[in-house]
């Protein structure tokens, strides 16, 4: 690991044999490259693991240099759909450094490696158990967020950075509340990645006149009670840049039994394949607000059933188990006896 900072972290602490090291180095200049490298290689030497897997989403190729010095096997996975512009070469040299490949989405296979062998695709899982549980019992909300029991919600749960699109949801949501007053949308999510852009977007709840139904949670630990509180749930992702790899927020929000909508990008696409009606095309606030309109007409007991639904699929096809085992069918060559 390259820091122990944050609580996922000091869990990892908790329970394993941690190494903190910097281990990425900048690609240039090319001599600078090399001794850090080296190093690295020798550091992992002394580890000496039976495989290295790298979660990090860069396109950088240290590390597997690093690796391949190490005489070690390393593994990536895709996160994201970023390919393409001044990193190409960066993800072909990263790519064929790596022992295997593991991908996201669908996408990635046809777009990215469509002729290689050693590529697996993996999609996220989740653990839909706990998104059933009691709410964290001592998170509790503002005194005015919930005391109007005539109020309904849509929530998401996104950085809130430009790719995620949360200004085509607030479009969205404007053009729906006319009619439907009785509605909130619930906007979870660090404010702090990209201020400019958080501030963007409370202006243009301001603009629309939507300061008293549109809330900003910010970065939230525990968003179970989020979810719990809400309808729908929606990911307008747009299609630009990095955009998704496998949205754990949508699962999260499926295995909480809310109808589920999402934009038609990669990823999101695998994930709601059986469910064509809920995307909507990414960038359009008019097309996402058609499609929510009848969650909004329903009652919450016609929504929980829908929900009902997705939360099955959460379980039988994007079950963490089965995320699990499917990355240790990738692992099984590479563990010694």
């Amino acid at each position: 690991m390259s820091h122990t900072r944050g609580s996922l972290a000091q869990k990892f602490v908790a329970e394993f044999k941690v190494h903190e090291y910097p281990y990425l180095s900048k690609l240039r200049p090319f001599r600078e490259l090399f001794v850090n490298v080296w190093r690295l290689s020798r550091f992992l030497k002394t580890i000496n693991p039976s495989l290295i897997h790298s979660f990090n989403y860069m396109s950088e190729y240290s590390e597997p240099l690093a690796a391949k010095l190490a005489f070690i096997p390393w593994v990536f996975t895709k996160k994201n759909m970023s390919w393409k512009g001044l990193a190409y070469n960066q993800w072909k040299v990263r790519s064929k450094l790596a022992s295997d490949i593991i991908i996201q989405n669908s996408d990635m296979l046809v777009s990215f490696y469509p002729k290689r062998k050693n590529v697996h695709l993996i999609p996220r899982g989740v653990n839909a158990s706990y998104f059933n549980t009691v709410e964290n019992p001592e998170y509790k909300f503002a005194e005015n967020v919930l005391n109007d029991k005539s109020k309904r919600r849509i929530v998401t749960v996104a950085n809130l950075i430009p790719v995620k699109g949360i200004e085509d949801l607030i479009q969205a949501f404007a053009i729906l509340q006319k009619n439907h007053a009785n509605w909130q949308l619930w906007i979870v999510g660090d404010t702090n990645l990209d201020k400019d852009y958080s501030n963007n977007l409370k202006e243009l709840s301001e603009i629309k006149g939507l300061r008293n139904d549109i809330i900003f949670f910010g970065k939230q630990e525990d968003v179970r009670p989020f979810l719990r509180a809400s309808d729908i749930f929606v990911l307008p992702t747009r299609n630009i840049g990095r955009r998704e790899g496998s949205p754990v927020a949508l699962l999260e929000a499926m295995a909480s039994g809310l109808i589920v909508l999402g934009s038609e990008v990669a990823g999101i696409k695998d994930q709601l394949k059986d469910f064509q009606e809920r995307l909507f095309q990414p960038s359009m606030p008019e097309d996402l607000a058609q499609k929510m309109a009848p969650f909004l007409k329903n009652s919450i007991e016609q929504n929980k059933k829908l929900g009902e639904e997705m939360k099955q699929l959460s379980i039988t096809r994007f079950s963490i188990q089965n995320e699990i085992q499917k990355h240790l069918d990738v692992y099984e060559k590479y563990v010694r006896d």
